[in-house]
């Protein structure tokens, strides 16, 4: 990206993160593997959390994952959009909403598949 603003969304809060919390500078050439990271970290904290869900609601994984994965992608507009990272869901196109919120279902899913398949209750 030429600017922050145009930089992907995980890199702009690790910016934020970096340079409210920690006073670290942080440029534009480091927005790449900041966004890595800060993707991540966000799947692997809501990865967390579904495994403690999964652990005391015993739901069929598909079902219970796609559930979540849709309410991740939720959460992501209840976030970045008072950041002022996103505009409100209605102001873009439904196929575009429909494509980012299908990438989020699919990881619900296989979230909850692979940590039923590896729960020790099994």
């Amino acid at each position: 990206p030429k600017r922050w603003r145009d930089a992907p969304a995980p890199a702009q809060v690790g910016k934020r993160i970096l340079t409210g919390v920690f006073k670290e500078n942080v440029t534009l050439a480091d927005a790449g593997k900041l966004t890595q990271v800060m993707h991540w970290a966000y799947g692997t904290g809501w990865g967390t959390a579904l495994g403690i869900l999964q652990a005391t609601i015993a739901a069929p994984p598909v079902p219970a994952g796609a559930a979540f994965g849709a309410g991740v992608w939720g959460m992501s507009y209840a976030q970045l959009v008072p950041m002022g990272i996103y505009e409100p869901p209605w102001k873009y196109p439904a196929k575009e909403l429909a494509l980012d919120l299908s990438y989020h279902v699919v990881y619900g899913v296989a979230a909850a598949a692979t940590l039923d398949r590896i729960s020790p209750a099994r």
